[in-house]
């Protein structure tokens, strides 16, 4: 609001100022609305440089300094080369604009090749703190995994959460489906969870993109805008962030990669559960739910049998191993009591 405020009032000035003073001899209403169009212009323009990152704007500057530079030697060329008039001046402040301009595109361009941190510290500082943002989407808020691995301390940094996905979150949480009720309030306990913990950064931020109405697309504009990175579980948000660039931490990746690794050829204790898809298959599950589908078991379930891993199926959706039953373990009948027999002669 403050911003608003001040904007309002710049605007007002340039455009007071340009009515008294009447620039270019044209009647006070024009030159009022002249001004008020040139501020608006100058305020679009600090929109947009407060957009870029550093390395953009670093290139802006440069490009537009090294514009100058170039065209105020060309027009020290022109001047002698030229006589003096109106067309020498029009052609000198044509050169000015265009190579200031050229400039000023080019090195927007290439700032990313740019390297602050061999600037110094000061720009070092802030390329590290925004690569430690993390934005949150609604849906690994609500699966609350990553309280879990925030409370263990392997993730750093400042947690995003934006005003956009807590409205979707509130949303769902007033739903009057009993299971998209169920879900919403889980994820804002989760949060209420995060911003109780003393050692975890929650920072709740207003930006919101109005032209944009998806909410995934908000979160990578979001993530561009602060050069922070989007943590999520969803499946397909992942893949359209790769295609915008924007980094992303997929809690489903790092719990696969923390599961037990199992190789073919090795043995394993396994509780056949139930009967598979295929004939005479049957299927059990590890502690942490992963599916093992054995062959030749049909007949054990509800037995705890050895069994040798042949295959291990890795997907996006989790990972399946395949494994054969012994047949001496097949064929091993349960204990039977004992029975005692005495033999006299």
């Amino acid at each position: 609001m403050d911003l608003i405020l001040l904007r309002v009032l710049f605007v007002t000035l340039i455009a007071t100022i340009c009515y008294f003073l009447q620039p270019f001899g044209v009647s006070p209403p024009i030159a009022a609305g002249a001004g008020a169009i040139a501020s608006g212009a100058v305020i679009v323009f600090e929109l947009r440089v407060r957009a870029l990152n550093l390395r953009r704007l670093i290139g802006a500057v440069t490009g537009s300094v090294l514009g100058i530079f170039g065209a105020s030697l060309f027009c020290l060329v022109l001047r002698s080369a030229l006589p003096a008039g109106p067309t020498s001046a029009v052609i000198q402040v044509f050169v000015l604009l265009l190579m200031t301009y050229v400039g000023l595109l080019v090195g927007t361009n290439k700032g990313e090749l740019l390297n602050p941190a061999a600037l110094g510290n000061v720009f070092t500082g802030e390329k590290i703190s925004r690569k430690s943002f993390k934005v949150l989407d609604t849906s690994v808020i609500i699966d609350g995994r990553i309280a879990d691995v925030a409370d263990t301390g392997f993730m750093d940094g400042v947690f995003v959460i934006p005003e956009f996905v807590l409205r979707e979150l509130q949303v769902v949480a007033d739903s009057t489906d009993s299971s998209k009720r169920q879900r919403g309030r889980r994820g804002l306990d989760m949060l209420q969870r995060m911003q109780s913990n003393c050692n975890l950064q929650i920072q709740i931020v207003p930006d919101d993109f109005p032209s944009i109405k998806e909410v995934d697309l908000k979160l990578l504009e979001l993530a561009k805008k602060w050069d922070a990175k989007v943590v999520t579980n969803d499946f397909n948000l992942n893949k359209v962030a790769q295609l915008h660039h924007v980094e992303v931490l997929n809690v489903n990746d790092l719990a696969n990669a923390l599961k037990p690794v199992v190789l073919p050829g090795e043995k394993m204790n396994i509780l056949i559960l139930k009967e598979g898809k295929e004939y005479n298959q049957g299927v059990g599950y590890l502690d942490d739910g992963t599916m093992v589908v054995v062959d030749h078991a049909r007949r054990v379930i509800g037995r705890s049998v050895e069994i040798t891993v042949t295959s291990v199926l890795q997907t996006a959706s989790g990972k399946m191993i395949f494994g054969r039953m012994d047949e001496a373990a097949g064929r091993t009948e349960p204990p039977r009591t004992a029975v005692s027999v005495e033999f006299t002669h």
